[in-house]
Order: C-alpha cells, then structure tokens, then sequence
C-alpha cells in the first residue's frame, strides 16, 4: 500500500504560483514513487537538476498540446494496449452492455478482497489523523484541522482518479465517506458507474467524465485515490512525458495536508 501525504502550506511563505513537477519531487521521492507504482522512471534516481528541470519543462509545454489518446492505435515500442484510452472505451463499452443485459458489475480492481483491505487501511490512517488531531486541512486559510473539525468521514472530501465502475466509492461510501467523486476519461465507464451506483442505492456519489492529464476539475480533495491510472499511463509510448503531466495534475488535486493513496505494495496486505 503506498500513501503520499501533502504537508499544510505555510501562508506566510507560500507563494501563489503554479508548481513544475521537478520542484515538487526530489530524485529519491520519484525513484521510490515510481518504485512503490512499479513503474521506472527514464533517469532512476540518479536524475540531475538539469535534466529533472528539462523534462517538466517539456511536459509542461507538451501539455498545451495534449490531446485525447481515443483515436489512437497502437504503436512502435508500445508495451501494452492499456495505455491507449481506445482499449478502455471499449473495454467499458462491453462491460456496460453486459451490465443492461445481464446485470453484471464487470470487474473489480484487483479483485474484491484486496478492495476492501484497502479501504479498510484507508479508513484507519484518515482515522489516526483525525484522531492525533495532525495538520490536515483544504486551501481555505479560514478552515480548521480535519481532527478539529470532524471525528467521522463525513469530513473527508474523496476523488477516485480512474473510477471505472466506481465500485471503490461504494465500498468507501459503507465505511462512512460522504462526500465523494470519481472521474473517468471513459465515458462508458462513467455511465457504468452511476448506472451501479443508481442502482445500489450510492446516489450521493458523483461521478465526472475527466482525463487526469488535462482536468477540468478546480475543487482541492483531501484524500485523492488512484487504482490504477499511473501504472495506465505509464504503458503508453509517451509515458515518461505524461508520468510528469500527471504528477503536476494531482498535485492540484491533493489538498495542503490531504492524502494520495495507491493500492500499489498488494505484499503488504
């Protein structure tokens, strides 16, 4: 299990302006990140200042020129088709269609019980931060500490990156969590999605078609998941380029003091 927590920003030292990748991850940060989704970085750790600061220079700039990867076929050097968002329209376009017919779920994530354990793990840590009262806040300068404010999970705001049939938002909604997004760059997987949730009752749980990598999404999350999106992403041909980009997105996402979780080290469970 890998979880990533942001530090709560200062305001008599934080600056208002946008943040490179490179400034937000050291050399030893991104080898074991990219260790801990078991993904390997182009450089490893022993990647210079200079290159780190040419490489989210490049995404940055690629970024302007991202486009959506539906059309696109597979190509040379390409290690698997689950880079391409083609693969998963499709995918999600069967899963969807045996869903009407015949009232299947489709699959879940590394399976169910690994997804429980998970959001089990999840609930404990969100828990001992509420409960040891420890700096976990939104942007909002007038908002208190988690702990201060809630002793339930009613007060964590949830993003599932990569929902898919949005079956962990469920799962996070039993335990107690209300407030609760998942987004998908799949519109098949978003219908799935909220066609399961209408139909086992989750309807407070919201779900938005949205690509990580060019959101559209301006609310700051607290404890931000991801299944499996980064371990996608880095199966495309432009996978070291769009690692950056993703980095750069979910930084925005997380807020001062929230947590990134990743179901990635299945050992530890």
């Amino acid at each position: 299990m890998a979880g990533m927590r942001l530090l709560p920003e200062d305001p008599d030292v934080a600056q208002v302006r946008p943040t490179a990748a490179a400034d937000l991850i050291s050399d030893d940060d991104r080898s074991v990140a990219a260790d801990s989704w078991s993904i390997k970085s182009e450089y490893g750790s022993t990647l210079d200042d200079e290159q780190r600061h040419a490489d989210a220079t490049e995404a940055l700039n690629y970024r302007a020129d991202y486009s959506s990867d539906k059309d696109e076929q597979e190509g040379e050097g390409v290690s698997s088709m689950l880079g391409f968002q083609s693969y998963w329209d499709a995918a999600y376009a069967d899963e969807l269609a045996n869903f009407r017919e015949h009232g299947h779920t489709g699959e879940v994530w590394f399976g169910g019980d690994v997804m429980e354990n998970v959001v089990s793990w999840t609930k404990r840590l969100c828990m001992d931060i509420c409960k040891n009262h420890l700096p976990n806040h939104v942007a909002d300068a007038d908002s208190e500490p988690v702990g201060q404010r809630e002793k339930d999970m009613s007060g964590w705001s949830v993003l599932d990156i990569g929902t898919g049939n949005g079956l962990l938002l469920q799962e996070l909604a039993k335990q107690g969590f209300s407030d609760l997004t998942g987004t998908d760059y799949s519109e098949g997987a978003v219908d799935l999605a909220r066609s399961l949730a209408d139909r086992d009752g989750f309807t407070n749980v919201k779900f938005l078609v949205d690509d990580i990598l060019e959101t559209k999404l301006d609310k700051r999350f607290l404890l931000v998941m991801d299944k499996g999106t980064l371990d996608a992403i880095g199966l495309h041909p432009d996978g070291p380029i769009k690692r950056i980009i993703y980095w750069d997105s979910v930084s925005r996402l997380v807020a001062p003091g929230g947590l990134l979780v990743s179901p990635s080290c299945l050992s530890c469970l």
